[in-house]
């Protein structure tokens, strides 16, 4: 993996001081229904990520015991025996009806 997919927030950094500037200057633009200028301010509603980018947009570890922001310390996270390594992906399960075919029994 490059040094660049790893810090993807480098990446959003030209964006990010683009809508800054627009959300407090804003900027003249010529609506051409009305004929007429406005000022524009610009926002950023919401990004639809994977989990991976997740993390490293928001700079949440999710490789840890508290990788589920929903969960936090609620998790039923526990460490591997011959790897050392957190497991959780099973655990939300719990979130699924109690007769779904998914859960665990």
């Amino acid at each position: 993996m490059e040094q660049s997919e790893r810090n993807i927030d480098v990446c959003f950094r030209p964006l990010i001081d683009k809508l800054t500037q627009l959300w407090s200057s804003r900027a003249l633009t010529y609506d051409i229904s009305r004929k007429h200028n406005f000022a524009m301010g610009a926002a950023l509603m919401w990004t639809i990520n994977d989990f991976p980018a997740y993390g490293m947009v928001s700079c949440w570890s999710i490789h840890e015991k508290l990788a589920c922001p929903y969960c936090m310390e609620n998790n039923k996270a526990f460490t591997l025996t011959n790897g050392g390594k957190v497991f959780f992906f099973y655990c939300h399960c719990r979130f699924l009806p109690p007769n779904h075919r998914y859960r665990k029994k």
